[in-house]
């Protein structure tokens, strides 16, 4: 059974308070401002319709939306707090249930906290949040292979290489191949995902390949 609203807590490695919770009509002026300063910044790695004209959605039709989808148990759509602000969103989406237990996870945040563990640890409290009160078995993420610090947010929460979707997702105007990174509750052991970001649990799971150019990126 999916519980919604959620607020979930924890701390970065260098002991930086996080927040998870869900979107609010009252964020609307600080989440707006926060997408518009970061326009550049996130759009080379947002997903994009394939349509010519979508129909735009409203601030309140999203949130209304992410609330549906959430008490539906489709989807979990956090926002990221920390210094007392709105600095981003972590989603569980494509929640399956029966045989499967499984979600995706996707994320952005602003380019003034990036590198500072906060997606990290997002991540790994929203990852938690499913395998243990939702009790999923299965997570994955899906990365452009340009797209290196998405990449070392998996690298430091030690997820699987699946290898590479052809075409996976429509991303800033075409569809663009993606790397699958996945962890099940095998994976961890009887540890969590804050446990392995703060025991600086690291490997070369998600390294950058060779081939790839070390770039900015910012979301998946």
């Amino acid at each position: 059974m999916v519980v919604w609203p959620v607020e979930l807590h924890g701390t970065t490695p260098h002991g930086d308070e996080v927040v998870l919770d869900a979107l609010r009509r009252s964020d609307r002026h600080e989440w707006t401002r926060v997408r518009s300063l970061n326009r550049d910044w996130l759009g080379p790695w947002e997903a994009t319709a394939p349509e010519q004209d979508p129909r735009p959605v409203s601030f309140a039709g999203l949130v209304r939306h992410y609330r549906s989808e959430a008490r539906a148990g489709r989807m979990l759509p956090f926002t990221i707090r920390t210094d007392g602000r709105l600095v981003g969103q972590v989603v569980l989406f494509g929640i399956s249930w029966g045989s499967l237990l499984s979600a995706a996870a996707g994320y952005w945040v602003d380019q003034e906290v990036a590198g500072r563990g906060v997606v990290p640890t997002a991540l790994a409290l929203a990852g938690d949040h499913a395998f243990g009160a939702l009790g999923l078995h299965r997570l994955e993420v899906n990365i452009r292979p340009e797209n290196a610090n998405s990449l070392a947010v998996v690298r430091k929460l030690a997820f699987r290489d699946e290898g590479v979707r052809a075409a996976y997702l429509h991303i800033d105007g075409q569809w663009r191949d993606h790397r699958t990174f996945a962890l099940t509750t095998e994976d961890l052991g009887g540890h969590t995902l804050a446990e392995r970001l703060h025991s600086n649990h690291t490997s070369h799971i998600g390294d950058t390949p060779p081939h790839v150019p070390e770039g900015p990126s910012r979301a998946t």
